[in-house]
């Protein structure tokens, strides 16, 4: 039984590619290290929205709403980096998974498991660019000269759009494009076939695969994402309805003019209706005109007690947050008489400071030996009384525990 791990990766690809060397790197395997993909940053991002940059400049007829310098920098601000960078509006210059399967005391590289473990690596990565035509992966590698097999696997989102740049980074819509529906569990859905498609593929080799152990990033079972996820996900929406009706209430402000106007009509329609309602010839006659005056009272009850409903909930609510900030403002007068006073005790030793330091420097104009022997005094006498105190502190632990002898 072996587990599969994916995560999201740091995104270093000086670190994929070995420009550089970790600690636990064993660079006489490295030449060992499979690479699928090595794509400069600046070259992919010409390559996918450098037409779309072209064009969108092109419809421009003012200067200053062109894309310049290339849509690398429009997006980040300043040159491709091998590192990943997020933008302003939390776009990532690139995206990394970390893919793994088994770990370094039943998969480690130079074991016939190892071999195995590269196959299913290999094949999941020749399937990556069919599963999922709007990832365009720019570097792709499987480490061999580490303790266990992993692919490293870095992708930038191709969102496509039809007013404005027709193609972004945009991984939202990327994931959208593909099936995988919007919102924020759609990355969720996508990992989750991702898992499946890997998972797949090494039953197909011959490996059984666990529950994975928890990482960084998203390993994850299929049975405990379904129910943790929908767990998680119906606890967020609660809480955002609960938002929503609070602004909703507080945002409400009642027309009492309203109110006061519906009450004068009420009184109306019931001096009315006692008019047909007193000659029993007038109530056969008049029946099609107080049936419509009993409904039209029926609908202003309605309003009021509605408004009625509105205003005593926001009553509660503002009271409750008015409860709330009286708290959180006696917290805050209470923490500034606290900085008060220990500003005044500092005020007060500035003159003790002010002769200590001045005595410093008299004894190091007379004598260094001197003030470097006072030192040691003191930094003896500062360790002898932590010492006692650490002692009252053990013989106290006794006594709770009834450890005294």
């Amino acid at each position: 039984m072996k587990t599969i791990s994916m995560c999201m990766g740091k995104g270093s690809l000086s670190h994929n590619n070995r420009e550089f060397y970790a600690n636990n790197v064993d660079k006489s395997r490295t030449k060992d290290n499979i690479c699928f993909r090595q794509e400069s940053l600046q070259v992919a991002y010409d390559k996918c929205y450098g037409s779309a940059v072209e064009e969108y400049n092109a419809k421009q007829k003012r200067e200053d709403r062109k894309i310049k310098n290339g849509y690398f920098m429009h997006l980040f601000n300043r040159e491709p980096s091998k590192s990943v960078i997020t933008g302003a509006n939390k776009q990532k210059s690139f995206y990394e998974d970390l893919i793994q399967i088994g770990t370094k005391d039943d998969t480690a590289c130079g074991t016939e498991q190892a071999k195995f473990a590269v196959e299913c690596l290999t094949e999941y990565m020749n399937g990556f660019d069919e599963r999922n035509p709007n990832f365009y992966v720019i570097n792709a590698v499987i480490h061999l000269d580490e303790a266990t097999p992993h692919l490293h696997l870095d992708y930038i989102p191709l969102g496509h759009y039809e007013s404005g740049l027709s193609v972004r980074n945009a991984m939202a819509k990327a994931l959208e494009e593909m099936g995988f529906g919007k919102g924020k569990n759609a990355i969720d859905r996508w990992r989750k076939r991702e898992w499946e498609v890997l998972e797949k593929i090494c039953n197909e080799h011959g490996i059984e695969v666990s529950e994975p152990k928890k990482s960084r990033g998203y390993d994850f079972s299929v049975e405990e994402y379904k129910e943790h996820k929908d767990k998680i996900n119906e606890l967020k929406e609660q809480e955002n309805r609960e938002i929503e009706n609070l602004n909703e209430l507080l945002k409400y402000t009642p027309d009492y003019d309203k109110a006061t106007e519906d009450e004068f009509e009420i009184q109306d329609l019931f001096k009315e209706l006692d008019g047909y309602l007193k000659n029993p010839l007038t109530q056969a006659l008049k029946k099609d005109k107080i049936n419509a005056i009993e409904k039209e009272l029926n609908k202003k009850f309605s309003k009021i007690s509605e408004l009625r409903d509105k205003s005593e909930a926001q009553s509660y609510v503002l009271e409750k947050l008015n409860q709330k900030i009286d708290k959180e403002n006696e917290d805050l007068r209470e923490k500034n008489k606290n900085l008060k006073r220990e500003n005044s005790q500092l005020q007060k030793l500035k003159p003790v400071i002010k002769n200590y330091e001045r005595i410093e420097n008299v004894l190091e104009s007379i004598s260094p030996e001197l003030l470097a022997k006072a030192r040691e005094i003191s930094e003896a006498q500062k360790l002898e009384e932590r010492q006692k105190e650490k002692s009252v502190s053990q013989s106290r632990t006794k006594k709770h525990y009834g450890q005294e002898l």
